[in-house]
């Protein structure tokens, strides 16, 4: 008797989410805002979240999730790093370009989706996504018999997604903003200060500072005490003049310009390596386990070798060392504890 090699195969999906377009999508519908940069995501809480709709609606067992997104150079942020390391996911990076563009990424998803489909892998293809570019990928999972479902974001109005690729796919469904609201946050955002208040003032004197070339004596040291440091770009900058200042002051500016690079770069900015911090923080307790973590408590000092492994994965971050910016530092530890304070539900600390 006659055996063909296509016998049924058992129900299996697969999900495949361009993280472009669930981002811009979610964070213009959420709250408004057209640069990822002004949102954070709870990446592992939506993927859970995302994996159990599937798990409700399609027959048979996930296969994993691919989580294809973009950046520099094809070199993986700190978020990107924890959706690597959680279980059944695929990271896949193309390159994101200076305009913000993704490349690369559609002709992953196509490779992907047409390699499981071909190989029998999987039954069923949850694809969420809008552009056209990833029309050809769906329809060459077609060709193999596997029946593609489309999700999409809730549009603020119109249509977020290509027409030929809602008319092509087997099934479409709209994720809802009460669906994706918890996982979307708005990124800290410093006040302005006040026109003419002090805050106000100082910032001007700072920027004016940086843009000099070689500042004056009076911008240095203007409203500091000599018993306090200058900060690193003042001491780097400053040049003594006769009359200006003491000996004593000129000396002790000397000194603090050793926590500065000789280069006479900026140091990191105190929002980046906040938001670095809290990565970090966010990658341990899921790598980790909340217990070990909560070893840490009450904080919020680290014991030296937690907070050697702290600054060798913001250095990673970064592409550079952290040694000469003792207040970036600083701003490390305060964004680590402020995520594991707030994972704890305890009042949030400085580090010392």
């Amino acid at each position: 008797m006659a055996t063909s090699e296509y016998v049924p195969q058992p129900a299996r999906y697969a999900i495949f989410v361009d993280a472009g377009y669930l981002y811009a999508a979610s964070g213009a519908l959420l709250l408004g805002c057209g640069s990822r940069r002004e949102y954070r995501v709870a990446a592992e809480k939506l993927i859970k979240a995302l994996t159990d709709h599937a798990d409700e609606q399609r027959r048979g067992e996930l296969l994993r999730v691919y989580w294809f997104d973009a950046a520099p150079k094809r070199q993986p942020t700190v978020d990107q790093r924890v959706i690597a390391n959680l279980p059944l996911v695929k990271l896949r990076l193309g390159n994101l370009n200076a305009q913000g563009q993704q490349k690369g990424v559609d002709a992953q998803l196509r490779a992907d989706l047409e390699a499981l489909a071909r190989h029998r892998a999987i039954t069923d293809a949850v694809l969420l996504a809008g552009d056209e570019d990833m029309l050809p990928a769906v329809e060459a999972a077609q060709r193999y018999g596997v029946r593609v479902h489309l999700w999409g974001v809730e549009p603020t109005h119109g249509s977020n997604q290509a027409e030929w690729l809602v008319w092509e796919s087997d099934t479409v469904e709209v994720l809802p903003a009460e669906f994706l609201r918890p996982y979307f946050t708005k990124a800290k955002v410093l006040p302005v200060p006040a026109p003419g208040s002090a805050a106000a003032v100082r910032d001007a004197a700072a920027a004016a500072q940086r843009s000099s070339p070689v500042p004056s004596p009076s911008q240095v040291f203007a409203g500091r005490p000599p018993s306090v440091k200058p900060t690193p770009a003042a001491a780097r900058a400053a040049v003594p003049v006769p009359g200006a200042a003491t000996p004593a002051t000129v000396a002790a500016s000397l000194n603090s310009a050793t926590a500065a690079p000789s280069d006479g770069k900026l140091g990191p900015d105190r929002d980046h390596m906040l938001e670095i911090g809290e990565h970090v923080a966010q990658k341990w307790i899921f790598e980790r386990g909340r217990d070990n973590i909560r070893d840490l408590l009450p904080g919020p000092i680290l014991p030296p070798v937690i907070d050697k492994e702290l600054l060798i994965e913001a250095e990673k971050e970064l592409g550079g060392s952290l040694r000469p910016y003792q207040e970036a530092r600083t701003w490390l530890r305060d964004g680590f504890w402020e995520r594991v304070y707030r994972e704890f539900g305890i009042g949030i600390g400085k580090s010392d």
